[in-house]
């Protein structure tokens, strides 16, 4: 059976992040089945009969094998990424998939790129690290912009949101990893040395200026995975990490038909190339949600009858970065910036 014609699995799909990619691949009419720890918590995300589900522990290596049996991708939305992306991504190949996840862990990300590499050459197929909200975007924003002839000299990446409900997983990923920040800096992954003054950033509205806080995620390893840049950082307003950071900040409350919260964001991206300053970025609504289309967009783009490449790659190598912004813009997110939009 040829790849397209066959399901995407969803590991971690009864969780708060898989449960948004689950309906976008059924908004799509993909063929797709769940994947999860628990039966039960399966069935009670999803009672609908018409939808397979398949239990399996990211500990049990069978299986996982034998829920990814006869799927084309597995997507993995089960975090920490740290204990889940090596076991799925092993079981995935094993199976004959293609594996994408959307781990913000630096460390996972590092590990995957280290370590899939030649399995999934050896397997024909693609493993993509960090490909939602954090990682992917920023990678496919800095990819869109940037000249292939000119070395570059800076790219910063600028987050802001309104406000930051995290989700039970996000709060244990954040206890699970404790692993050193990176940024780069003379073209080198080193640890983190935070600035003792971040300069304000201004964000469109409603957003507006913010305090910003040097906090890079896994941006960080998968821009500089494929991209040559003497300087990367990434930045976090300090409204934000408060939020995250606060035991008694809520989880996030649906608060529209496609079960988004209410929260807004911005992603800038500014790259500095051969004496020029170029920007382009992204604003939209609830950073789960919006991890769903890029991964879906993501995963189709792979089943395609012409896809070739294999190994372990970040989204904006795997797949065309401007095929994908196009894609996403006025339905997922409104990107600006990007003059061949």
């Amino acid at each position: 059976m040829h790849s397209s014609a066959r399901p995407i699995a969803v590991y971690g799909a009864a969780g708060h992040t898989g449960q948004f990619v689950i309906r976008e691949a059924r908004r799509r009419g993909l063929s797709v089945v769940a994947v999860g720890r628990s039966a039960a918590r399966l069935q009670e995300a999803f009672p609908a009969a018409t939808l397979t589900k398949r239990p399996a522990l990211v500990d049990d290596p069978v299986s996982l094998e034998l829920a990814f049996a006869g799927c084309a991708v597995v997507i993995n939305c089960s975090g920490p990424f740290l204990d889940t992306a090596a076991p799925v991504a092993a079981a995935a190949l094993t199976a004959g998939c293609h594996y994408i996840d959307v781990t913000a862990e630096q460390a996972s990300a590092q590990a995957s790129f280290a370590d899939l590499d030649r399995p999934a050459r050896a397997a024909g197929r693609v493993v993509i690290p960090a490909a939602g909200f954090y990682g992917g975007l920023a990678d496919l924003l800095a990819s869109a912009l940037a000249s292939t002839h000119t070395a570059i000299d800076e790219i910063t990446v600028a987050v802001a949101l309104d406000r930051w409900w995290p989700t039970a997983g996000t709060r244990k990923t954040g206890e699970r990893n404790n692993a050193p920040r990176l940024v780069v800096r003379g073209g080198s992954l080193v640890p983190l040395d935070p600035s003792a003054h971040v300069s304000d950033w201004t964000f469109s509205s409603p957003i507006g200026q913010q305090a910003m806080v040097e906090v890079p995620f896994s941006e960080t390893i998968t821009l500089s995975h494929h991209m040559q840049a003497a300087t990367i950082r990434s930045l976090l307003n300090r409204r934000a990490l408060e939020d995250v950071r606060d035991a008694s900040t809520p989880a996030p409350t649906r608060v529209d038909e496609q079960g988004r919260s209410a929260q807004r964001f911005e992603m800038v991206v500014q790259l500095r190339q051969g004496g020029e300053t170029s920007t382009a970025g992204v604003r939209g609504q609830d950073i789960y949600a919006v991890t769903a289309p890029i991964v879906i967009d993501a995963a189709a783009g792979l089943l395609a009858p012409s896809y070739q490449r294999s190994g372990a790659l970040a989204l904006a190598e795997a797949l065309d970065p401007l095929q994908l912004l196009r894609a996403l813009h006025g339905r997922a997110l409104e990107v600006f910036g990007v003059a061949t939009l």
